[in-house]
């Protein structure tokens, strides 16, 4: 085995265990506010990004289109996001966070970036954006290994 080979494999492992013991950390944060990951992924996106056609969520929060459905009805029963069919399209219909749901995020989505803040703190600026523009080539890398 050469040592790009070794190093990356290393590298491969130490990805994995870093994003899933951040992955864990936040998820346990998520659930505290009576949510789970994909819910918060959810109001997330419509927070930050305003309202969204349902059939596009899924692949901002990298999720498969069938789950987007029982992910929306959950939230709906919640009373934190409304659906809203497209004033342009009947095929369309838009996902709305609601009052309930812009309040819930008010509340705390503050503690959950400082919370990534915390962890993310052992780099500095000029490694923490180094590392992204890393990790984003190797994730755009990746993606063509799907194509093959």
């Amino acid at each position: 085995m050469t040592d790009k080979t070794e190093n990356s494999l290393k590298l491969f492992i130490v990805l994995s265990r870093a994003y899933r013991s951040i992955n864990d950390h936040m998820n346990k944060h998520i659930h505290k506010h009576g949510l789970n990951p994909t819910e918060f992924a959810v109001l997330e996106l419509l927070y930050h990004k305003g309202n969204q056609p349902l059939q596009q969520i899924g692949d901002k929060i990298l999720l498969a289109s069938g789950s987007i459905t029982y992910v929306v009805d959950k939230l709906e029963k919640k009373e934190l996001l409304i659906r809203k069919a497209s004033p342009t399209d009947r095929r369309v219909t838009f996902a709305q966070i609601s009052e309930k749901g812009i309040r819930l995020l008010d509340d705390i989505f503050p503690d959950h970036a400082d919370e990534i803040k915390e962890m993310i703190s052992v780099l500095s600026d000029e490694e923490i954006e180094l590392c992204t523009e890393m990790l984003k080539r190797v994730g755009l890398n990746a993606k063509h290994f799907h194509q093959k």
